[in-house]
């Protein structure tokens, strides 16, 4: 509250005293006028009568007393209406002051009240706003006022991702944990024996909990931005053949066709070699684990504008449209069960994003439907 004191006291005195160096200022060349020309203007009005009033007048001497009493009393007449038209311009400037510093002052106000509301955890907290005027009418506090409300929506959202990205991190670890703590309990209690396959468990479930770990390690870099990029000119095709290369066996073991279609001159591209092969790491391994056997994956590139454009395309079991949006968030899974069985950790795609757009390029994806094949391309920007 001391605060908004001195900002209300602040800015109407700031206003009134405004206002008033104005009225002032005129006052002062309004009277210094008048002071100037009252004299000479009263001179002629009086020679006019003089003339006309001819010997009218009894003699000189008493002549010039009444002139100079008419000059006071028309001075004096000049001199109170300069006093009231000052009084009463001191009176709207102190009620105009008062008025435009509560306009200004309430909407803060509103804004300090519902930025201590966020500070002690409501982030749902909103301004409201004069109306719903049209952005072209908006002064400069309805935009202020619309502004702090998009910096709470994003503080809201940014609140909820954390919460989200807590349970999702707690579900992802219960699961191997949960299997790991068991099987310990078999092999001490001696209801499982301490046998290859028993180990084989273990081992699988404690590198999945590694290759959880390092997964969350790399987005929260990511996310963070924390991560360099050593860009130089590159060509698509030999991107696209390195990763081809560490994954083509495993494209031969399961039985899906993995078909390139690169048209001829197409450019470099301005990308660091590692990072797009962990993009392409990640979609070609994901079209591989959603596409059956005997079915195909292509890998396409095409020149659009400034970027090039990759895509990679399965006949996979496809996104439904209600997913599509949510793709490339963290922890997303398509599968509503969440079964690992169905998928990876869920960071994958929102690693790739992350790179993607630290190039400068994007990363979407399309799908008619399930059981469809589904198809992401990003792009990246041509060197030079």
């Amino acid at each position: 509250m001391t605060i908004l004191r001195a900002i209300r006291s602040h800015l109407g005195w700031k206003l009134f005293l405004s206002y008033l160096i104005i009225i002032g200022v005129g006052v002062l060349v309004l009277a210094s006028a008048a002071e100037l020309a009252i004299p000479a203007s009263f001179d002629r009005h009086m020679a006019s009568m003089g003339s006309m009033m001819g010997g009218m007048m009894g003699s000189a001497e008493r002549g010039l007393e009444q002139d100079a009493d008419l000059f006071s009393s028309f001075q004096a007449g000049v001199n109170q209406a300069l006093f009231l038209a000052a009084s009463a311009a001191t009176l709207a400037a102190v009620l105009v002051s008062l008025l435009v510093s509560r306009r200004v002052v309430e909407p803060v106000r509103r804004m300090m009240a519902a930025s201590q509301r966020i500070a002690d955890g409501h982030y749902d907290e909103r301004v409201q706003l004069r109306g719903t005027p049209a952005p072209e009418e908006m002064d400069e506090l309805d935009q202020l006022g619309v502004t702090f409300n998009q910096m709470a929506a994003r503080l809201e959202r940014t609140e909820a991702m954390r919460r989200q990205l807590i349970g999702d991190v707690a579900h992802e670890l219960r699961t191997p944990l949960s299997t790991i703590k068991g099987s310990l309990e078999g092999l001490m209690d001696g209801v499982l024996a301490p046998d290859e396959a028993n180990l084989l468990q273990l081992h699988r479930e404690a590198e999945r909990l590694q290759r959880l770990v390092a997964d969350l390690q790399e987005l929260s870099r990511v996310e963070a931005g924390a991560f360099e990029l050593e860009r130089r000119p590159a060509s698509v095709e030999d991107l696209v053949a390195t990763v081809v290369e560490r994954l083509g066996r495993q494209f031969d073991d399961k039985g899906v066709r993995l078909e390139i279609e690169f048209p001829a001159g197409l450019p470099a591209v301005l990308a660091d070699e590692d990072r797009v092969g962990q993009v392409l790491m990640n979609l070609l391994g994901n079209a591989l684990q959603y596409t059956q056997s005997g079915r195909a994956v292509r890998v396409r590139a095409r020149q659009a504008e400034a970027e090039v454009q990759i895509e990679i395309q399965d006949e996979g079991i496809g996104i439904p449209a209600e997913h599509l949006p949510h793709i490339f968030a963290r922890f997303y899974r398509v599968d509503p069960s969440r079964s690992r069985a169905g998928g990876g950790s869920g960071i994958g795609l929102t690693i790739a994003r992350h790179l993607v757009e630290g190039h400068g390029g994007r990363i979407w994806a399309q799908s008619t439907g399930a059981g469809k094949g589904s198809r992401f391309t990003f792009s990246l920007p041509i060197a030079g």
